[in-house]
């Protein structure tokens, strides 16, 4: 089912508004992408454009309440969210900040105006409005309520990112159709996105991948035009998006036979992401499922320098937390994560990434797990 019931958003926002009452807030201050989706389910491509801000109060008791350019009214009123106040927009002059002071203050009165400033967050306004906004009310830290709340997820924000995994998948299982020695990297970047798209994909706004003798150097760089060739490891690695919620996971291909190293690294990579899942559970931490990855990674060669080897999944690509040795966020039931080892071959590397969903017992693969031996075109 696209959207969601109104009852998901009320949920979310009576969740929101105790953690505020526990840290003392009288109101939240969203102002990026998923943080405003996250309350309201306000879903468009608009936000490519940096021209607007656009505001999102969650106030103490009632519903949130949406400050934004005109030109967004319409959508909104199609959402839950019925306190929709606008002004158009591009104002050079005041480009809605006197309209959202005026909200605040009515909605928050004196209170401490909570926005999230932890790491992986952003204020989305231009620097001189936020210097008037903190002249104007007292803005404060969210105290990571948004984080908390973001990296749990609801049965159905699941099923949603399980969907897009499943459309991920069946991409993947085609490849061997517009991949082949001969087909330039370039072109089959643009044919793998057409082919996201066919499996029923909304957009597909990364992709990343690579293919070099034996191995790869990097993993983000754009597509070459050079064409593949025997002996190449291709990977591709799609962060492909349905109604709002990303894939995100990987997969490699050795073009003709691999190399023995190219098999042992791979058989490596899928033991390592083997060995996160088995203690995927909750009361683990997110470093307990680093140091069990790189426990297999450190016993078959060099671990690439990535500086995580997986991170959280949902209305972004990359969410918190991340599979890091310092990152000791407890794991919980509802929590969507990736796991993505890597191992160096020479001055080479190669990558794996699964997608699993913590559960109160076992987790599970929402991605279509990968064998150990790499597969071949």
């Amino acid at each position: 089912m696209r959207g969601f019931e109104t009852s998901e958003f009320a949920a979310r926002t009576a969740k929101a508004q105790a953690m505020m009452a526990n840290h003392g807030l009288a109101a939240l201050l969203l102002t990026t992408e998923p943080d405003v989706r996250y309350f309201t389910g306000y879903l468009t491509r608009f936000w490519e454009s940096p021209t607007r801000p656009w505001f999102l109060i969650v106030p103490a008791h009632g519903k949130p309440v949406a400050v934004i350019p005109s030109i967004g009214a319409d959508l909104m009123g199609q959402t839950w969210i019925d306190d929709i106040r606008s002004w158009s927009s591009p104002d050079l002059s005041d480009d809605g900040i006197s309209l959202l002071i005026d909200t605040l203050k009515e909605l928050a009165p004196n209170g401490l105006i909570g926005v999230p400033d932890g790491h992986e967050t952003h204020l989305r306004m231009p620097y001189r409005n936020i210097a008037t906004l903190a002249e104007a009310v007292e803005i404060t830290t969210d105290h990571g309520i948004l984080r908390a709340l973001r990296m749990v997820k609801s049965d159905a924000e699941i099923a949603k990112v399980t969907h897009a995994c499943e459309i991920a998948g069946r991409a993947f299982s085609r490849v061997p159709e517009i991949a082949s020695a001969g087909v330039p990297l370039d072109k089959i970047f643009r044919d793998f996105q057409i082919l996201c798209l066919e499996e029923g994909a909304d957009w597909v706004p990364y992709l990343a991948g690579a293919a070099e003798q034996d191995g790869y150097r990097d993993v983000i760089s754009p597509a070459h035009t050079r064409a593949l060739s025997q002996g190449d490891v291709l990977m591709l690695d799609t962060g492909l998006v349905w109604d709002g919620y990303f894939a995100d996971f990987d997969r490699n291909w050795s073009i003709g036979n691999p190399s023995k190293a190219v098999k042992v690294a791979h058989q490596t990579l899928i033991e390592a992401s083997n060995a996160a899942f088995e203690i995927a559970k909750p009361g683990a931490t997110a470093a307990d499922l680093f140091h069990a990855m790189n426990g297999v990674l450190s016993r078959g060669g060099e671990i690439t320098d990535a500086g995580r080897l997986g991170h959280g999944l949902g209305m972004s690509l990359t969410e918190w937390p991340s599979l890091i040795p310092t990152d000791h966020t407890v794991l919980e039931a509802g929590m969507i994560l990736t796991l993505e080892p890597g191992i160096a071959l020479g001055d080479k590397i190669l990558v794996h990434e699964e997608n699993i969903v913590i559960t109160e017992g076992a987790p599970y693969y929402i991605s279509p797990q990968a064998p150990p031996e790499i597969a071949c075109i």
